[in-house]
Formats: C-alpha cells, structure tokens, sequence
C-alpha cells in the first residue's frame, strides 16, 4: 500500500499542483521559492495536526482575488463550486495489503479498482458565503461610517479594506474537511458527489497515514550550550522498545543508580552543610518546617534525561564535546538521531500495530554540509531507510514499507540520486508544476540520446536543475572564458547606462541564477531538456564552415576552410536547429531567426558572423581579427601561442594565424584573461558572442 500521488489547491504557490509519489524514494527539487516547504506545510496541516490552522497568506495569489470577487459580486449556488484549500491523497493498495483501515474509506467494491482518495479541505461552502457577504457589508459600512466621523473631526483614518476583513475574520467562515472519494478507474478522475465524510464517521486517519518529517529548521548549533546531540540520545531510548537483554541492562543501571543515591546523598550532607545551617535561620511556625536535605535521586529521573553527553574521538586519548565538532557534522548526526527516532514514532505504541502507509519528509538535507557529506548522505538513505518500519506484532516481526520524501536545492544530492526519483518544480505565475524526469524517456525518440543525457546530468551537470539560465558551450575555452566575458559586459553595461543617466532594469550576468555547461558537439541533445525545463538557453558554438572535394574513391570528402570558401557546416547544432537552411541563410542569419521557441523555453543559437569585413570560423579566428593590437602587444608571454613572427606578417589572416599559431587553445583563453587590464577593456568580445549574452541577460 502507498501514496501514489499529492494534489493541492490554492495553498500558497500551489494553486493547481500534482506531484506522483514513487514508491520509496521521491527527491523533490527546484529553485528557492518552488514551493517545497508548502508540500511539507500542508501535508503537516492535515496529516498532524488537531485543528488545522491557516492564514490568509497561506491562500494562492489567485484564489485570494477569486475570494475577494465572490464578496463582492452576486454568485448563484448552482455554479458555485468549490472554494478553498484542498489536499488530495490517492492511495494505490493490492491483494497482498491488509485492508482492515482502507476498506472502512472504500467507495468502490470493484477489485479492479486499487485507488482510494482522501480528500481534506479548509472549505468556504455556500451558506458560509452569503453570511460573509453579509458580515463584511455591515463592516465596510461601518468603515465609511468611522471615516466620515473622523473627517469630521479634521482627524486622518484609512479605511481598512476587504483584504484586512479576511486577514482578521477567514477562519469564522471557513471549515475543515476530511472525506473519502470515489475514484472513477475507467475515466481517471474523481467523484466529489460520492463521498464518505471521515469525521462524522470518527475515522482515525493515522491508522492509515502516519506522517513525520524532519524540517530544515533544525536546532542544531555549535555554540558550548548546545546539547542537541546528547538530548536525541535519550528521546531514542524514549521511543525504543527495549529487548530482553536491554531490559537486564536496564534493570543493572537502575541498582547502580540506587547505589550511588545512597553514596552521593552522605555526600551532599557535608558538600551543603553550610548553606542548609543558613536555612534554619529563616525559621517557621516549628523548628522542622526549615529544615531540608539535598540527596541524590538519580534512580528516580528519567533514565538517560540529561544524564548522557555525547562526544566525538578526536584520537585514541582525546574526546571532545558534541559542541566541538563542525556544523556540518552536527547537521548530519543529528538528522541520523532524528529519523532514527521519527522510525520509532512510526512504530507506535507497544500494543499498537504501525500505519499501512507510513511517510517521512525530509527537508533540505543539505544544510551546512559540504559536497562530500551530502554525497555520503544520499548514497546512504536509501540503506538507512529500505528497510521499512519492522516490528513484532504477536511474537512475529513484520515489517512495513516506508516511504519517504526528500526535497532539496543541491546538485551535489541530485548528482548522486536516481534519474527515476526525481520530480522537478516550477514556477509559473502564481502556480508550481511537478514533472517526472522519469517522463523524459517517452520525450526521447532515441534511446541512446536519453540515456546520454539522463548520465551526463547526474554525473556532471546537476546544477542546471536550480538554474533560471542556461549557456551550452563546446568545451574548455568557452569554459575559462564565458564568466569573464560576462563580467566584461556588466561592466560595460553600468558604465553605459551611467554616461546615458538612465537604470539598467536588468540584473548584471554574474548576478543572475545561469548555469554554464559543457556539451561539447551535443547541445542538439539538450533541446528536449531546455523544454522540460522551460528555461531561457543560449547555444554558444563555432560555425565550423567545410567545403566538398573529390577523394580518390570519387566520393565526396568535406574538410575545414574559412568562412568564404566554405559550401556548408560540420556543425551538428547548426544542421540539426536549421536543417532547411541554405548555406548563405546560415551566413547572415539574425538574431531573431535564430531564436527558437519550445513551450515556455526559448533558445539562440549564436555562431560566427560577418564582422569588421571578415568571417571567422571559430572563436579564436574571431577574437584575433579583432583584438590583433592587443596580442602584439603581450606577444612574448602569450603562452598559448607559437610561431610568433607570422603575427607581424601582415599577409596572414585570422583564419591562418589561428591554425598556424595557437599553440593550446585552453593557454589562449587563460593568456587573455591574465593579459586584461582591471576592466577587461583592453580587448573586445566577438560579436555573436556579446549579442548572445545580451540577449541572455534581458528577462
């Protein structure tokens, strides 16, 4: 038995989310402000607490205009609806599950029928409408009655406003609900007008959900007073149900406690003789009122409460207080404490039998750890957790699944994570999609390209998954170079807008969220990816121009030439987005013939053009046409080039001197940056690379 998947409505960013639920494992991630929290938020509402207690602010954007417009227009009954936050749970059950629970919320006796749906809402239903309309009609009336007494009096009032009605009164309209659903199996949707209502019913839900999480506010300091470490190790214990063997051992440390009350208590009478002689000075109605003794009672405290300290080895002699080691460390340790406490929360009571579905949630593990430890962390989860919640019910052990959510920002977590697991999120307007990277594999006609891309992300390139921006380049140069030529450009951005006294409304580059990843001749793989994403790309490449001529076996051979002998492109990108373009179509192409649009992503490819009176082919062909005073003048420690004297033949074009004189091509790109003045003005960018950059940084 398990969650299959989570809807939610109009809670925060969450207006019309779905997310699918893997049977172990789901790693949620997504940029800051996705609406990871919210799913924690919400599921915590109604899954544990009492009374569910909501805010105005935790309504979406959009329903809040909704709620505001259904006050103050007429609305018929009949196509009302419904209005207010919604929590939807589909559970998937089998033959080999124990029924007892979920059959007490079936709806649908057809054993083909496998999916139960629990429904849980903060409902504004119709009768509760029209009192609102009416209660916030008196109190608008009121508010203009007020002002006018006010203006009166040559007294200021601002009157409070629709919006600060709902921030004080929401919850005297609205209620919670907990029902059950049908679930149509042949159409896939759900029946809202047959239900169970699971509170007339007095269902206990946390016979069926148990949900615990581990939120990423967690007190975990290394200030000397922090003992969060120490104090986990008795809430262990706490929630353990101790063996036979641990009982002996129990029962052991409990005749040694006894003992040592009777030690320390002899003790303590000549330890505080002086203070308790004090005492007696004080008096009372009789002499035995004020008299009082200070023993030991260690037998009678919470076994382990405040009697353990943990310590860490920093060599065969030495340990050091918890409060000693690093926070990462701290974090790490304290999340291992946590969930193995949270495991014995699922376990419940001793007479208790654990919850069918069983769900912890873990928010962003990742917090003050370093790329290593949240490797170690996710590598090792899935042992720590597979498994399940085991138990001995009736002298058997059993044991139950457990599934678990973890929901992160780290691309050191997501690099080291099961392409399958992964479930992105995204922003649009008001709302959060959630999309299976699973689902990438039907976008993928061929195989080969998917599972390319499915190791390179994981391996290499995770960091584009929390990125807005993405810039795909070939390799090494474009590497060492791209950052500094965004600086370059922001730099000459503000001093621009300085001279023209105006504001730049856009974001330099280096301040904006862009990924720089290298695809080498692939970036025609990326294009389904990018759509996935639905981020703003930009395809920096060479245009690679060949020409054709006869081989000896009379068939035709293509190699490399410059630009204006050229009859086409070895350029795969290029042949693959502008397949249909002629040779001169490729060669004068605007900007906006090569901007590409796939849903809500947009992509340029940006390659060599005309400039200055001449076509380079590649980068380095490029940068030397322009920038020929600049490497004369830092020739001699120009690492990256050879064969120095062609530079002064005058004879030599850049498409020569960049065959005939770069000696590396990754030396060339350090030489420019170490060679640059401190505002990098002593060169210039290509242009086709300082028009894609242009175009990537504007919203």
């Amino acid at each position: 038995m398990e969650i299959s998947k989570i809807e939610v409505n109009n809670y925060r960013l969450l207006k019309d989310f779905s997310i699918d639920m893997e049977d172990k494992l789901s790693l949620i991630i997504g940029k800051n402000n996705t609406g990871k929290t919210s799913i924690l938020s919400i599921l915590s509402k109604f899954l544990k607490e009492a009374k569910p207690n909501f805010r105005y602010d935790d309504f979406n954007i959009d329903f809040k205009g909704k709620l505001e417009e259904l006050i103050k227009e007429e609305v018929e009954e009949e196509t009302y609806g419904f209005q207010g936050v919604r929590l939807r749970i589909f559970i998937s059950y089998t033959k080999k599950d124990n029924l007892k629970n979920i059959s007490q919320v079936m709806m649908d006796l057809d054993p083909e029928n496998n999916t139960v749906v629990l429904d849980f809402t903060y409902q504004l239903d119709y009768s509760a409408l029209l009192k609102l309309k009416s209660d916030y009609a008196e109190f608008e009336q009121k508010e203009v009655q007020k002002k006018s007494e006010k203006e009166e009096k040559n007294e200021p009032y601002q009157v409070r406003s629709i919006t600060d009605f709902l921030k004080k009164f929401h919850a005297l309209y609205f209620k919670v609900g907990k029902y059950s659903l049908l679930f149509d199996r042949d159409s896939e949707k759900v029946i809202t007008k047959d239900f169970i209502d699971l509170n007339e019913d007095n269902f206990k839900v946390q016979d069926l959900i148990n949900f615990q999480y581990i939120s990423a506010k967690r007190g975990v300091t290394n200030t000397e007073s922090n003992r969060t470490l120490s104090g986990q190790t008795s809430r262990i214990y706490n929630r353990s149900a101790p063996n036979e063997d641990q009982l002996k051992k129990i029962e052991e440390f409990q005749d040694k406690l006894s003992q040592t009350d009777v030690d320390l208590s002899e003790i303590y009478k000549d330890l505080f003789s002086s203070i308790l002689e004090k005492i007696k000075l004080f008096g009372g109605l009789r002499a035995e009122e004020s008299e009082i003794d200070i023993i030991s009672s260690l037998q009678h405290r919470e076994l382990l409460e405040g009697n353990t300290t943990v310590v860490y080895k920093h060599d065969d002699t030495n340990q050091l207080p918890e409060s000693y080691n690093g926070l990462g460390y701290l974090n790490l340790i304290s999340m291992i404490f946590e969930i193995e406490i949270l495991v014995e929360e699922f376990k419940r009571k001793q007479d208790e039998r654990p919850s069918d579905i069983n769900l912890l949630f873990i928010e962003e593990p990742e917090a003050h750890t370093h790329p290593q430890m949240q490797y170690v962390f996710i590598k090792n989860i899935k042992k720590l957790l597979g498994t399940g919640i085991e138990k001995e019910i009736d002298g058997n052990k059993k044991t139950w699944p457990l599934q678990y959510v973890i929901s992160t920002h780290s691309s050191h977590i997501v690099a080291d994570s099961d392409f399958d697991d992964i479930k992105y999120l995204k922003k649009e307007n008001n709302n959060i999609i959630a999309k299976n990277l699973k689902s990438l594999k039907i976008i993928y006609e061929d195989s080969n390209h998917y599972q390319f891309l499915k190791q390179y992300l994981t391996i290499s390139r995770a960091e584009i998954f929390f990125a807005d921006k993405a810039v795909l380049i070939e390799g090494d140069t474009e590497r060492i170079l791209v950052p500094t030529l965004m600086r370059k450009i922001d730099l000459e951005q503000k001093l621009q807008f300085a001279k023209a006294n105006q504001k730049d409304t856009n974001l330099p580059l280096l301040s904006q969220n862009i990924s720089i990843i290298e695809v080498g001749a692939y970036s025609q793989i990326f294009k389904n990816f990018i759509e996935f994403l639905g981020i703003k790309s930009l395809i920096l490449t060479d245009i690679d121009s060949i020409k054709s001529e006869d081989s000896e076996k009379s068939k035709p051979n293509t190699t490399a030439c410059t630009v204006v002998e050229g009859s086409g492109t070895s350029n795969s990108a290029i042949n693959y987005y502008f397949k249909n373009w002629s040779w001169d179509k490729i060669k004068s192409a605007s900007i906006e013939d090569r901007t590409l649009t796939y849903g809500k992503a947009s992509l340029l490819v940006s390659y060599q053009l005309e400039e200055k009176g001449y076509h380079a082919r590649s980068f380095e062909d490029a940068f030397i046409h322009i920038n020929k005073k600049f490497i004369n003048e830092n020739i001699e420690n120009f690492r990256g080039i050879k064969n120095r004297p062609d530079f002064k033949d005058k004879g030599n074009n850049a498409y020569v001197l960049a065959d005939k004189c770069i000696a590396k091509k990754t030396h060339f790109a350090l030489d420019i940056i170490y060679h640059s003045n401190k505002k990098f003005s002593n060169w210039s960018i290509p242009h086709y690379i300082k028009e894609g950059l242009l175009w990537l940084k504007t919203e």
